[in-house]
């Protein structure tokens, strides 16, 4: 294993990929990165294979072999997205079965249209835990106020839940309540804790450039040199409320029973800017027990010119509180860019999804054309 993965592991941090997708069905580039990159972890990100249609030949064959049933668009996409998911959770059981269970995990995304119908998004769980049947399977799950209880019902019923399009402290700390009330009700209901899994993916670099663009405006040397600061911030702050949890007699009882802790996974890591190094969101959030996810472009990144420094979060919590405080400073509203930002992403995410399954209809059309006359 590459140094600085092997230090970032003895840090506590695992790395994941992000789009395992865009390798198709060999998975390549997963393969590639679970031997000499340490990655232990994959996240699917179904929004891409719109693109994927055109551009991957793996998918348009499979695509031209499940044409010749009577599948709907929406039934494809399934058949395609369990079979990667399947696919990547087998690439991943030796890391899982290594970990115990602690790591050697793929994600998988519900349908983003349902992210504030907690009841739909709950019956998309049930179904994707059932069809794929691999227990290093998370199901990623939009943290909205209304999934919150998704969340809450989806670990109690022993289903691994990847808790996503998180931006803000606050609701990292309400996803991480959601978490103990899964597993108190899964332990009531005599399930083993051992067995139940789950990260809370916070993003990152999002805040960044809603925040760079205002400061950008502002145009002032004291507003260049806020520039890139709130994301990593935000993140902290997050980490903080983490080991509070930890903390709390709710956890000590959780943690007598056997279970693991919700550990968050950093999301959108991807600099933001050419300015800015292609490492520091990897570099600046090394905490125990967190999960670094990571695009094949900035992983690559990281193995050529990564630098681990020892813990970089627990040391710098007011620091944080000072950076977001200064926001209003230069007049902007943090609260009024978080929400926003959860507005817009899971906006984009349906209307992604929405495009998707166009795409997917138009190529099933063509390809039941090409195949009319054979039949």
């Amino acid at each position: 294993m590459n140094d600085v993965f092997t230090r970032l592991a003895g840090e506590g941090v695992s790395v994941w990929l992000d789009d395992f997708q865009r390798s198709g069905t060999t998975l390549s580039e997963l393969r590639r990165a679970v031997g000499p990159h340490g990655v232990t972890g994959a996240v699917g990100r179904t929004d891409t294979f719109a693109e994927l249609l055109h551009t991957s030949p793996p998918y348009r064959s499979r695509i031209r072999e499940l044409a010749h049933g009577d599948l709907t668009a929406e039934e494809l996409v399934w058949a395609l997205t369990t079979q990667d998911v399947r696919t990547a959770c087998d690439e991943l059981r030796a890391a899982h079965e290594r970990t115990a269970g602690r790591d050697g995990f793929a994600s998988v995304d519900v349908d983003p249209r349902n992210a504030w119908d907690a009841g739909a998004t709950v019956a998309e769980a049930r179904a994707l835990w059932r069809t794929v049947n691999r227990p290093n399977l998370l199901v990623k799950i939009p943290a909205t106020a209304p999934n919150l209880a998704a969340i809450s019902t989806c670990l109690a019923e022993g289903i691994g839940v990847n808790a996503v399009a998180i931006f803000s402290p606050d609701r990292y700390a309400q996803v991480s309540d959601a978490f103990l009330d899964g597993l108190e009700r899964a332990r009531a209901a005599g399930r083993d804790l051992r067995s139940i899994a789950s990260v809370a993916s916070f993003s990152v670099n999002c805040l960044d450039v809603e925040v760079d663009r205002e400061l950008d405006r502002a145009g002032s040397a004291e507003a260049r040199a806020m520039s890139g600061k709130a994301g990593i911030a935000n993140a902290r702050l997050a980490y903080e409320i983490y080991e509070d949890s930890l903390a709390s007699p709710r956890w000590r009882a959780l943690a007598a029973a056997g279970a693991a802790p919700q550990r968050l996974a950093w999301t959108s890591t991807a600099r933001t800017t050419p300015a800015r190094p292609d490492t520091s969101y990897v570099e600046e959030l090394v905490a125990p027990d967190t999960v670094s996810v990571l695009s094949g472009a900035t992983l690559l990144a990281v193995a050529d010119h990564g630098e681990v420094r020892g813990d970089s979060v627990r040391r710098h919590y007011a620091e944080s509180r000072r950076v977001l405080s200064y926001l209003s400073w230069f007049g902007i509203s943090y609260r009024t860019v978080v929400s926003s930002l959860e507005a817009v992403t899971l906006r984009q995410s349906a209307a992604t999804w929405d495009a998707l399954l166009t795409a997917v209809r138009g190529e099933l059309d063509a390809q039941r054309r090409t195949l009319a006359p054979l039949r």
